[in-house]
């Protein structure tokens, strides 16, 4: 199922929009998808939708971090090191909200998807 979704994702891309603009897109959604469990985080239902969240969040980050390993990725080798940091760092953070879930500790997620999706759209702040 991931594969046919990662499949469907590259279809998508070459057809309708820059390459930039889909993760652009994807960070903003991801973004979003955590803001709603924090501004819900007393609904019954948000053991359920912060696991999509996060997990969501999770494959995003997955996607670039095998992207950026790729030989064949153009993009400067300092700037791939930074961002498979970054994507460490998300790991990292979203397995401690798994662990110990806690609205504040999703902001720093939310924080860095804006920013690089406002990056990738080549606008000055968060999209969001």
């Amino acid at each position: 199922m991931y594969n046919h979704a990662v499949n469907a994702y590259k279809q998508v891309d070459k057809k309708t929009i820059s390459g930039r603009e889909t993760e652009a897109r994807v960070l903003t959604e991801a973004a979003l998808k955590l803001k709603k469990c924090q501004e819900n985080w007393g609904s019954p239902d948000l053991n359920t939708e912060l696991d999509q969240a996060l997990r969501y969040n999770q494959k995003i980050w997955s996607l670039f971090q095998g992207e950026l390993e790729r030989e064949d990725n153009p993009l400067p080798g300092k700037l791939k090191i930074d961002i498979l940091r970054l994507a460490a760092f998300i790991d990292k953070r979203i397995f401690e909200v798994m662990a110990f879930p806690s609205p504040e500790k999703l902001n720093i997620i939310i924080n860095i998807n804006q920013n690089i999706a406002a990056g990738l759209r080549g606008s000055p702040g968060p999209g969001v």
